[in-house]
Protein backbone atom coordinates (compact mmCIF):
# COMPACT_ATOMS: atom_id res chain seq x y z
CA UNK A 1 0.00 0.00 0.00
CA UNK A 2 2.28 2.61 -1.39
CA UNK A 3 1.46 6.46 -0.78
CA UNK A 4 -2.39 7.18 -0.74
CA UNK A 5 -3.31 7.98 -4.47
CA UNK A 6 -4.88 11.51 -4.43
CA UNK A 7 -8.72 11.38 -4.88
CA UNK A 8 -9.92 12.99 -7.99
CA UNK A 9 -12.89 13.28 -7.21
CA UNK A 10 -12.93 12.69 -3.51
CA UNK A 11 -16.59 11.31 -2.97
CA UNK A 12 -16.89 12.85 0.66
CA UNK A 13 -15.73 16.00 0.02
CA UNK A 14 -18.29 16.89 -2.93
CA UNK A 15 -21.18 15.01 -0.93
CA UNK A 16 -20.21 17.99 1.70
CA UNK A 17 -20.32 20.26 -1.06
CA UNK A 18 -23.80 19.26 -2.47
CA UNK A 19 -25.05 19.26 1.69
CA UNK A 20 -23.96 22.95 1.62
CA UNK A 21 -25.05 23.79 -1.44
CA UNK A 22 -28.52 22.55 -0.49
CA UNK A 23 -28.63 24.16 3.21
CA UNK A 24 -27.74 27.90 1.33
CA UNK A 25 -30.17 27.20 -1.32
CA UNK A 26 -32.62 26.94 1.19
CA UNK A 27 -31.80 29.35 3.67
CA UNK A 28 -31.76 31.84 0.11
CA UNK A 29 -35.30 30.49 -0.91
CA UNK A 30 -36.76 30.95 2.35
CA UNK A 31 -35.31 34.51 3.15
CA UNK A 32 -36.50 35.26 -0.60
CA UNK A 33 -39.71 34.04 0.61
CA UNK A 34 -40.17 35.63 4.15
CA UNK A 35 -38.46 39.67 2.90
CA UNK A 36 -41.56 39.11 -0.26
CA UNK A 37 -44.02 37.97 2.83
CA UNK A 38 -43.79 41.13 4.85
CA UNK A 39 -43.85 43.46 1.29
CA UNK A 40 -47.26 42.27 1.17
CA UNK A 41 -48.13 41.70 4.46
CA UNK A 42 -51.17 43.36 6.95
CA UNK A 43 -50.02 45.84 9.29
CA UNK A 44 -47.37 44.87 11.86
CA UNK A 45 -50.17 44.84 14.51
CA UNK A 46 -52.75 42.50 12.83
CA UNK A 47 -49.47 40.11 11.91
CA UNK A 48 -49.50 36.65 14.64
CA UNK A 49 -46.17 34.83 13.85
CA UNK A 50 -46.83 31.34 14.83
CA UNK A 51 -42.92 31.04 15.74
CA UNK A 52 -41.43 34.17 17.85
CA UNK A 53 -37.89 35.23 15.87
CA UNK A 54 -35.50 34.06 18.77
CA UNK A 55 -37.28 30.88 19.35
CA UNK A 56 -36.61 30.16 15.37
CA UNK A 57 -33.16 31.51 15.60
CA UNK A 58 -32.39 29.25 18.54
CA UNK A 59 -34.16 26.34 16.88
CA UNK A 60 -31.74 26.30 13.81
CA UNK A 61 -28.55 27.05 16.29
CA UNK A 62 -29.28 23.55 17.60
CA UNK A 63 -29.94 21.99 14.71
CA UNK A 64 -27.06 23.42 12.98
CA UNK A 65 -25.35 22.01 16.32
CA UNK A 66 -26.85 18.47 16.09
CA UNK A 67 -25.39 18.09 12.79
CA UNK A 68 -22.30 19.31 13.46
CA UNK A 69 -22.14 17.41 16.40
CA UNK A 70 -23.14 13.90 14.46
CA UNK A 71 -20.88 14.58 11.62
CA UNK A 72 -17.74 15.35 14.11
CA UNK A 73 -18.39 11.90 15.89
CA UNK A 74 -19.19 10.20 12.72
CA UNK A 75 -15.45 11.29 12.16
CA UNK A 76 -13.96 10.63 14.66
CA UNK A 77 -15.61 7.28 15.33
CA UNK A 78 -14.23 6.81 11.52
CA UNK A 79 -10.84 7.55 12.53
CA UNK A 80 -10.39 5.33 15.52
CA UNK A 81 -11.87 2.32 13.79
CA UNK A 82 -9.35 2.93 10.59
CA UNK A 83 -6.33 2.65 14.21
CA UNK A 84 -8.03 -0.78 15.47
CA UNK A 85 -5.35 -3.19 15.25
CA UNK A 86 -6.71 -6.60 13.30
CA UNK A 87 -5.16 -10.03 13.11
CA UNK A 88 -5.03 -10.96 9.94
CA UNK A 89 -4.36 -14.59 8.98
CA UNK A 90 -3.45 -15.28 5.53
CA UNK A 91 -4.68 -19.11 4.68
CA UNK A 92 -3.42 -21.44 1.33
CA UNK A 93 -6.41 -23.07 0.05
CA UNK A 94 -3.78 -25.45 -1.40
CA UNK A 95 -1.42 -26.87 1.40
CA UNK A 96 -3.77 -25.44 4.21
CA UNK A 97 -0.50 -23.05 5.55
CA UNK A 98 -1.88 -20.11 7.67
CA UNK A 99 0.33 -17.26 8.17
CA UNK A 100 -0.01 -14.65 10.67
CA UNK A 101 0.08 -10.36 10.47
CA UNK A 102 -1.04 -7.75 12.05
CA UNK A 103 -2.09 -4.52 10.20
CA UNK A 104 -4.56 -1.91 11.00
CA UNK A 105 -8.28 -1.72 9.55
CA UNK A 106 -7.34 1.29 7.42
CA UNK A 107 -4.48 -0.47 5.64
CA UNK A 108 -6.06 -3.83 4.64
CA UNK A 109 -7.81 -3.06 1.11
CA UNK A 110 -9.21 -5.72 -1.48
CA UNK A 111 -6.69 -8.36 -1.45
CA UNK A 112 -3.76 -6.77 0.17
CA UNK A 113 -2.27 -5.50 3.29
CA UNK A 114 0.32 -2.86 5.29
CA UNK A 115 1.36 -4.74 8.09
CA UNK A 116 2.40 -2.78 11.27
CA UNK A 117 6.00 -3.41 10.18
CA UNK A 118 5.12 -1.78 6.89
CA UNK A 119 5.61 -4.44 5.15
CA UNK A 120 3.30 -4.44 1.79
CA UNK A 121 1.08 -8.01 1.54
CA UNK A 122 -0.82 -9.51 -1.69
CA UNK A 123 -2.76 -12.36 -1.56
CA UNK A 124 -2.69 -15.08 -4.31
CA UNK A 125 -5.31 -16.34 -5.86
CA UNK A 126 -4.99 -19.43 -3.93
CA UNK A 127 -4.91 -17.78 -0.85
CA UNK A 128 -7.55 -16.07 1.53
CA UNK A 129 -7.65 -13.65 4.44
CA UNK A 130 -9.28 -13.60 7.63
CA UNK A 131 -9.71 -11.02 9.91
CA UNK A 132 -9.87 -11.03 13.90
CA UNK A 133 -9.60 -8.67 16.82
CA UNK A 134 -6.19 -9.49 18.06
CA UNK A 135 -6.97 -10.61 21.19
CA UNK A 136 -9.51 -13.19 19.87
CA UNK A 137 -9.04 -16.78 21.19
CA UNK A 138 -6.63 -18.71 18.63
CA UNK A 139 -8.07 -21.86 17.72
CA UNK A 140 -5.57 -24.87 16.90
Amino acid sequence: MGPAAPCYPCPMFWKLVLTAAVILGAFLVIRARLNRAEEVALPRRERRPTLSRGLARALAYVLIGLSLGGTGLYLVHAWDRGREVLRVQVVNANTGLITDYQARRRDIEGRGFRTLEGQVIRLADVERMILTPPDAERRP
